[in-house]
């Protein structure tokens, strides 16, 4: 079997160690300045490109916009997971994920004191969800963990982080920044709208390629299917709230929005690159 490796120190994988750790002075700096070149600049070239959004309303049609667009147009790779990836395959997309995965909604928990009162409970509403309710069984983590189990892999972050695309790390680390060190939470709640909302759509290559090849664990991708239905819902409920509670910049969503549409496009296309290698 042959897989796409990468340097084991690559920028990607060092922020993201970083943002799993208490860093002292000299990490945060080193930490600060990886956002900014990976993620930040970014961010901020969308903002400064973002259409006219005067309020929420045209902000809601904006994404409706894009979403509509990307769910009626899927990518080539999207086909070739669901029909031609085979099981050595598939688990390269999963090992690709893992350090997502296994550490399912983690870096949401920092933006809970960061909004208002009735966006905040739209928001927990959602991380309640993602651990389970408090039931092991249920939470999205230890269901990726069960897929993993199923297909022979390592359940130790650690052991993913050296062979990675740098796309998940892209990933990944957009939704800490976003959820901790962003300037407004505004980019957080975009983030994640675009999450909740894009995956009604874009997980079903994945649930229909593990069903394909017969697992259990395609459990993971046809729980996703069926609660972000409610997801989605709760982070419109978010933005809605902190509209009617602060001051909303919807320029900010919208870059959040954006910037994970980007983002996860490009980490799935880099995971079915990375599969269709294995022998």
């Amino acid at each position: 079997m042959t897989v796409n490796t990468i340097t084991q120190q690559s920028a990607g994988s060092r922020l993201f160690v970083l943002n799993r750790t208490i860093p002292g002075p000299e990490e945060l700096r080193e930490l600060l300045e990886l956002e900014e070149r990976l993620i930040v600049s970014r961010v901020r070239e969308i903002e400064t490109a973002a259409p006219s959004l005067p309020d929420r309303a045209a902000l809601g049609r904006q994404m409706k916009e894009l979403l509509k667009a990307e769910e009626s147009d899927p990518p080539e790779f999207e086909r070739v997971m669901a029909q031609d990836l085979g099981r050595d395959q598939f688990k390269e997309v999963v090992a690709q994920f893992a350090v997502d995965g296994l550490t399912e909604s983690e870096s949401f928990l920092p933006i809970i004191w960061r909004l208002p009162k009735k966006a905040k409970m739209a928001v927990f509403r959602v991380l309640v969800d993602e651990f389970g309710c408090g039931n092991l069984d249920q939470a999205h983590f230890n269901i990726y963990r069960d897929l993993m189990t199923e297909l022979g892999m390592s359940l130790e972050v650690e052991d993913y982080l050296d062979r990675t695309n740098e796309e998940t790390f892209a990933y990944v680390n957009t939704f800490f920044w976003a959820a901790a060190r962003a300037p407004r939470p505004e980019y957080f709640l975009g983030t994640l709208c675009y999450l909740e909302s894009s995956i009604l759509y874009a997980f079903q290559c994945f649930a229909t390629a593990a069903q394909r090849l017969g697992l259990e664990g395609a459990r993971y991708y046809t729980e996703h299917l069926h609660i972000d239905h409610f997801h989605a819902r709760e982070l419109q409920v978010a933005i809605r709230e902190f509209d009617a509670e602060a001051d909303l910049q919807p320029a900010k969503v919208w870059a959040g929005f954006k910037m994970a549409s980007e983002v996860i496009g490009a980490a799935t296309e880099a995971a079915v690159s990375s599969a269709v290698k294995v022998a």
